[in-house]
């Protein structure tokens, strides 16, 4: 008992004391510190990748969107009939252009090869859009070159719906 008196009695006894009770509470806290921290890491990390998903899809939504309006069946039916074919033309690859600049910064979103896709369907339509007006006759009207047009597209391959088809399959990845 005089052993344990002694021990007690020490000017230095409080501290140890202290010492033994306080290094596990600061462990214990710096452990909470830490993984609250982790924690709230994780929690950001989900909200970003939530976002991200939102703007993908949107992004693929947008370019789905952007292919159905360069369908020919849907640019036909865009601009004054009493316009001649060569202004047609100059205005339908003018609105394709314009729109296919508003949306290229979509392709952060998208993978490179549907964006390669998106880009190939644009340069085709544009393709197809020429094409037509240098194979028809200078004596042809508006509505006869829509007509080939529109042949033209029905007889060759659908690389609009296609793309709009891979569109479909990666936003169902991304969601």
């Amino acid at each position: 008992m005089d052993s344990l008196n002694e021990i007690f009695s020490e000017p230095y006894f409080p501290y140890a004391f202290a010492l033994v009770f306080i290094i596990p509470i600061i462990f214990l806290l710096r452990l909470f510190v830490f993984k609250y921290i982790e924690f709230k890491n994780r929690e950001f990390k989900m909200l970003t990748v939530k976002g991200n998903a939102e703007n993908k899809s949107q992004s693929y939504e947008r370019m789905a969107l952007f292919l159905e309006r360069i369908k020919p069946s849907n640019l036909v039916s865009n601009f004054d009939a009493k316009l001649e074919k060569h202004e047609f033309l100059f205005l339908t690859e003018k609105s394709i252009i314009e729109e296919f600049n508003y949306n290229t910064s979509q392709q952060i979103y998208i993978t490179k090869n549907t964006w390669s896709s998106v880009v190939m369907a644009k340069d085709e339509v544009i393709k197809l859009l020429q094409e037509t007006y240098n194979k028809i006759g200078e004596n042809a009207n508006l509505e006869e070159y829509k007509t080939l047009l529109l042949l033209n597209y029905m007889n060759g391959e659908d690389y609009i719906s296609q793309t709009i088809d891979e569109l479909k399959r990666e936003v169902l990845l991304v969601t």
